[in-house]
């Protein structure tokens, strides 16, 4: 039982379920603009993702404590070589474009990471930004690359879809900074910390309406011409929105961290996995 504990806190530790969670959301990203299934951008999501949050995780650790790294911090070392590896392979099979634009997220997660301002911390600690910047991120590689490479035309559409997919992502944030709330530096003036845990989550479903009120805005537009959206559609756009209000609505500083770490951003993983079923 010990050695299943580990091997699940290992899964969490390492990023592969977050990892599992943008592969998701790729997938989602190809069936609602009608994209065959490509293995390059797809793969390329997935092990960037174990690369970019160890490294966002346990880059200050590993750089101040070299001597002192326990196995568990060695192994993740190793998943995130190999996925680094996996990354370079992948990135070189992508258009050219969609290369471009991966840098520029790269760009992001550094900026997120390190200080590149004299006599400034990085973003994560820049007060307000977090929420914003991960947000962005998330939209980037799970909807724009997919897109870009598959030569999708960015209208309308596009801009609906972007506009979703940082709602639900900064809805899934604010779950987590209210989990958070007690160990947050005050300084970092998360949402919670600004307006408080109540209008936080009022907030948080505001935003949930308008996710699926926008979804009224395409549902009967044809994707590249392949692809009309039908009630199947609407009806995991409402599934997924009733899910994350759920997880809003209990979520509270003395939640357990699995609460967030597995259960949470197993959010998208569902919302994949309903659409796969049904």
């Amino acid at each position: 039982m010990i050695r299943i504990q580990a091997l699940f806190d290992f899964y969490l530790k390492s990023s592969i379920h977050v990892a599992l969670s943008v592969y998701a959301l790729v997938r989602m990203t190809q069936f609602m603009f009608a994209i065959p299934y490509d293995d390059p951008i797809v793969l390329f999501s997935f092990f960037g993702t174990i690369v970019g949050y160890n490294f966002v995780k346990y880059d200050a650790l590993a750089r101040a404590k070299k001597r002192m790294m326990r196995n568990e911090l060695k192994m993740i070392a190793v998943l995130s070589f190999f996925s680094f590896l996996a990354v370079g392979f992948y990135f070189f099979k992508l258009e050219r474009v969609t290369q471009l634009v991966a840098v520029s997220v790269l760009i992001l997660t550094l900026l997120y990471t390190l200080p590149f301002f004299p006599n400034r911390k990085n973003a994560r600690n820049w007060a307000g930004v977090k929420i914003y910047i991960v947000s962005l991120c998330w939209v980037g590689v799970t909807l724009v690359l997919p897109l870009i490479n598959a030569h999708v035309d960015l209208g309308f559409d596009f801009l609906i879809k972007c506009v979703q997919r940082f709602i639900l992502i900064f809805n899934l944030v604010l779950i987590f900074e209210i989990i958070d709330l007690a160990n947050d530096d005050p300084h970092l003036k998360t949402v919670p910390q600004q307006i408080g845990v109540k209008r936080t989550k009022i907030l948080g479903y505001f935003l949930l309406v308008l996710f699926c009120a926008l979804e009224f805005l395409n549902s009967n537009v044809n994707f590249n011409g392949n692809i009309q959206y039908s009630l199947l559609s609407l009806l995991l756009i409402f599934a997924i929105a009733i899910v994350v209000a759920l997880f809003l609505a209990f979520a509270n500083e003395k939640r357990s961290k699995y609460y967030t770490s597995f259960w949470a951003e197993s959010i998208p993983i569902l919302w994949w996995l309903l659409l796969v079923f049904l």
